[in-house]
């Protein structure tokens, strides 16, 4: 799950990342409008927590942009005491949730995973698909209710597949999900080979079908057509 968070208070932004990294997310971050704007424009996200009040710019402006970019983010807008106009705006504008400085991480994790289950799992903590089980609480997945011995990584691949299934997903789209957005200036992609096979034969391994399709020239396609 990769998240973008666009906060000009770097030891705010330095915690929140210390809290979520255990908890499987990927952290991004932003420190102004600008670097905000960029971000936006180059890479997307699964969640982006956005703080209104930014250098360079109004975060309400962002939320255009987000709506237009990552469409398909969920959008959590962080707010001070004061500023219940900006926060009626966001929500006006098509925020998911808010939250108010200051907050307990806790509480901003629980605010993440809800948005996530509503935004990318249709509410639950599991996805099943035929034989698959995918637990997001517990990053378990079970292939014929046997558990599945994956790294964080193979969980991270597999996870993206499944929420983006009938499409093809390029591999600078996978390595950008899983290992952030710096990973686009590689020279080439092909450990994600390793892994796509890793993932095939644990999966078969437990009596499951084979669903990662290449799809020459472009990338690969989770399926069962």
């Amino acid at each position: 799950m990769k998240i973008l968070i666009i906060e000009d208070e770097k030891e705010l932004v330095g915690a929140i990342k210390k809290f979520l990294e255990p908890e499987g997310f990927l952290c991004e971050t932003a420190f102004s409008y600008l670097e905000a704007e960029d971000s936006l424009s180059s890479y997307n996200y699964d969640i982006i927590i956005l703080d209104l009040t930014l250098p360079g710019g109004n975060g309400l402006d962002l939320i255009r942009l987000i709506k237009e970019m990552n469409r398909k983010a969920g959008l959590l807008i962080v707010s001070a005491k004061n500023s219940l106009d900006d926060k009626i705006k966001g929500l006006d504008m098509g925020a998911d949730d808010y939250i108010t400085k200051p907050f307990h991480l806790a509480e901003l994790n629980s605010r993440i995973k809800s948005l996530a289950r509503r935004r990318h799992f249709e509410g639950s903590t599991e996805l099943i698909f035929n034989e698959i089980k995918i637990n997001t609480d517990s990053n378990e997945v079970l292939v014929n209710e046997k558990i599945l011995d994956l790294t964080k990584k193979e969980f991270e691949i597999l996870l993206y597949f499944v929420v983006n299934r009938n499409k093809v997903i390029t591999r600078e789209s996978i390595a950008e999900h899983v290992w952030g957005d710096n990973i686009s200036y590689a020279d080439n992609f092909d450990f994600i080979y390793s892994h796509i096979k890793n993932i095939r034969r644990k999966i078969e391994t437990n009596n499951g079908r084979n669903y990662l399709h290449n799809i020459y020239g472009l990338g690969y396609k989770f399926s069962d057509k």
